[in-house]
């Protein structure tokens, strides 16, 4: 008799996406931004998360959507991702795991250089680079790292 495997959880997830995901550092991204051929920043946190902060000249596709977004005919579509027009985009979170998982998604969709920014707006905060508010004015670096901090409500903590 087998025995029966334990489900996926969301960290599983997110490692076995980076067997296949490239992962970028700020610091490596700064310079790819300065590049004759900078990448597309595409943020796939959830609206509100992006109008609070975001990397200037990124675009907000929320990963629940992702996938409309990349093909023609939907709501969601997105041209410059539909046309696959970037040769090269760097997924952005929070954190660095939900751009894991987006940028698997649109390897698997055929786009060809994606990567995800390891540490998300998180680290870019902490490498001290500029993030903006919805008006596009810039935001503390302490402030950002507060509105940034995890606050689970006490019924979604683990029960002991």
């Amino acid at each position: 008799m087998t025995s029966p495997t334990r489900p996926k959880r969301y960290q599983d997830l997110v490692a076995d996406a980076l067997t296949r995901v490239l992962e970028v550092q700020p610091w490596d991204l700064i310079e790819r931004l300065q590049s004759d051929e900078p990448p597309l920043l595409l943020d796939v946190r959830e609206p509100d998360e992006f109008a609070q902060l975001r990397i200037e000249g990124s675009i907000n596709v929320p990963r629940g959507v992702l996938e409309q977004a990349c093909e023609w005919d939907y709501d969601e579509t997105v041209p410059t991702l539909a046309a696959r027009e970037p040769a090269s985009i760097v997924v952005i979170c929070r954190s660095g795991n939900r751009s894991a998982l987006a940028a698997d998604v649109l390897l698997s969709m055929g786009f060809r250089e994606v990567i995800s920014l390891r540490t998300g707006v998180r680290g870019w905060n902490d490498y001290d680079q500029p993030l903006l508010d919805a008006d596009g004015k810039p935001v503390d670096g302490d402030e950002a790292d507060a509105m940034m901090t995890a606050r689970p409500r006490p019924e979604q903590r683990r029960p002991k």
